[in-house]
């Protein structure tokens, strides 16, 4: 009897063990069905997903339809000369939406109103993403690349601009070129009838 018991207690110990076992971070492309990439109407992304989300649940496919995701980014741009942190779509105009593809899940998806077709392979037997693709599209990113956001100035090399602060306000300008890591623009300033590069700040400068 003594050699039962002690087999049980070992036994419990084990099963212990086991419970307190920290779950695995799972990858986007582990989770169930395949990654599918489908097109919309540039603009209407949102309300494709709202409408194939509906159809979903009216057409009882949540066993074969999991998740449709609109990929987003913060994106800092220069507006009026501030600073503004905004939402932007990472591919206007293209939904994710992971699915166990099969003829009714298809037919689901394909006559979403908005949806103008799967991307990639034929009409009929679409192409899933790779791994790869899928973990780069919906990878988890530290929380220090996820927490800065991504720069995008509201000019271009060659457009005109007018300097608002400083030596040089009230200046017009061409820009020759733009440093987003340090945010500083090179703009060729006329000065006494000669262009003339000088470096700004975003924050000097705005559209003519």
């Amino acid at each position: 009897m003594a050699e039962v018991a002690e087999i049980n207690e070992t036994t419990e110990t084990e099963e212990v063990e086991v419970e307190v076992e920290a779950p695995k971070p799972v990858s986007p492309y582990d989770l169930p069905g395949d990654w599918y990439v489908i097109h919309s109407y540039s603009g209407y992304e949102n309300k494709v997903k709202v409408n194939l989300e509906t159809r979903i649940q009216s057409m009882h496919m949540g066993d074969r339809i999991f998740e449709v995701h609109i990929p987003m980014e913060d994106v800092v741009e220069f507006k009026g000369g501030k600073k503004v942190t905004v939402p932007k779509k990472v591919f206007p105009g293209y939904i994710l939406v992971r699915m166990t593809l099969d003829d009714d899940s298809w037919y689901a998806v394909r006559n979403t109103p908005g949806v103008t077709g799967f991307v990639a392979g034929n009409a009929q037997k679409p192409t899933p993403l790779s791994r790869r693709e899928v973990e780069r599209f919906l990878g988890v990113q530290e929380d220090d690349e996820k927490a800065k956001p991504r720069f995008k100035p509201e000019w271009e090399v060659g457009e005109q601009v007018r300097v608002v602060t400083g030596p040089f306000a009230d200046f017009n300008g061409v820009i020759e070129d733009i440093n987003i890591d340090q945010q500083k623009i090179v703009v060729l300033v006329n000065i006494f009838g000669r262009d003339t590069p000088v470096e700004l700040g975003f924050q000097d400068i705005q559209k003519s």
